[in-house]
């Protein structure tokens, strides 16, 4: 029985451009690390652009979602007026999403948007680079790079009120 004294779940949605490699990767790890955290949430993943919309993950960010003992469900969608208002956070996988974003962000939104990557202790700040264009070895890279901020984003959630 849920306790009615509970917080709400803390709403997170991870967006990059497409919503192929990055954000559907992003998506599976936050859930995972979130989880382990002890944090009630609920995770999505869009993409700014409506290219690949209804297309599942990226077939190579799959592999790899598969060799760490993921999986990726879901289909691509793209980011709507109405994620700005029911979302807590939105973790941007590079700069330009993030702008983006925050051009296409309404009044009295939310939503905080914030870079993936602000929470990487390797390198805070810095872009999830697209691993789309290149071989196995960058959706590898990106993984790493995905797993390392979602475990320390799950770390300062269990702080964050949503």
């Amino acid at each position: 029985m849920t306790d009615p004294h509970s917080r709400p779940p803390l709403r997170v949605l991870a967006l990059c451009l497409g919503n192929i490699c990055r954000s559907p990767l992003a998506e599976a790890l936050l859930a995972r690390e979130l989880e382990a955290a002890g944090v009630s949430a609920v995770v999505d993943s869009a993409g700014t652009g409506e290219w690949h919309v209804g297309r599942p993950a990226d077939p190579r960010s799959r592999e790899v979602a598969r060799r760490h003992g993921l999986t990726l469900g879901g289909r691509a969608r793209q980011l709507t007026v109405h994620d700005f208002h029911t979302q807590d956070v939105i973790l941007a996988m590079d700069a330009q999403n993030a702008a983006d974003a925050r051009r296409l962000r309404p009044g009295g939104a939310r939503a905080r948007i914030v870079l993936m990557r602000d929470f990487d202790p390797d390198a805070p700040g810095t872009d999830v680079p697209d691993p789309y264009t290149g071989g196995p070895d960058a959706f590898e890279d990106v993984y790493g790079m995905l797993e390392r901020s979602a475990r320390s984003f799950a770390a300062q959630a269990v702080r964050m009120e949503p």
